[in-house]
């Protein structure tokens, strides 16, 4: 018969699966409208895209500039592989464990990466001027690929700290969740994207993790409702 543990365990998974199911389908109506009004337009900018594109190009001293092309660089290549692996292998309670974890994080990054590059080929949107870059970009700008990729990765970061770590983990989340939103942010500061650009990888961002979470929580419940759990030893 299954004991408190277990049974609150169970409540937990299911928490955890309705909270990840409702905001997957919350984020995922508002990409759909955002995607809908880009395309509808044309790719035009949308409501405060010009303005926020004007404030960058008149606020960009040297340090500034350097400082966002540091940060930006940080949201593609092997740097959000890296940090999922890490997500992967805290969350996971023993090396194998962690190692099927590492693989679902790099996984989800991966497939998720994939669906934005399929929409970004279906809608096709123009960037910003190139004279208003300063720093390299290609491909087309619907949904941001930084965005949608730091997001991702600051995600999976934020889920395995919450996991694992039972103290401070607050601070961490937010410094986590911090650098996320700030290479999004630099996307537009350096001009190569609008910002409803990053705001659909944000969007595109939380509804792929939270359906990510949703398969976890009802496929592998020990990863997310037992891994604060003792483990109890077989003389006990």
């Amino acid at each position: 018969m299954p004991g408190p543990r277990t049974r609150a365990a169970v409540v937990r998974r299911a928490d955890t699966a309705d909270l990840a199911g409702s905001t997957a389908l919350g984020a995922l109506a508002a990409f759909v409208l955002l995607a809908l009004t880009v395309t509808g337009r044309g790719g035009a900018p949308l409501f405060g895209d010009t303005d926020l594109l004007h404030w960058s190009l008149a606020h960009r001293p040297p340090v500034a500039v350097a400082a966002a092309r540091a940060v930006t660089c940080t949201g593609t290549g092997f740097v959000p592989y890296l940090l999922a692996t890490v997500a992967g292998v805290v969350t996971g309670r023993t090396a194998r464990r962690g190692a099927l974890a590492a693989a679902a994080c790099v996984a989800c990054l991966a497939v998720g990466q994939t669906v934005r590059y399929g929409v970004m080929s279906l809608a096709a949107r123009p960037r910003p001027e190139r004279a208003d870059w300063v720093t390299h970009a290609s491909g087309w700008s619907f949904p941001s690929g930084h965005t949608t990729t730091a997001a991702l990765t600051a995600g999976l970061l934020a889920l395995a700290i919450l996991v694992r770590a039972p103290r401070g983990r607050a601070g961490l989340v937010a410094i986590v969740l911090t650098w996320g939103v700030s290479v999004g942010l630099t996307r537009v500061y350096l001009g190569v994207h609008w910002f409803s650009d990053v705001l659909g990888g944000w969007l595109l961002a939380v509804c792929w993790l939270s359906l990510c979470t949703y398969a976890a929580a009802r496929l592998t419940p020990r990863t997310f409702a037992g891994a604060a759990e003792p483990v109890r030893s077989s003389a006990s």
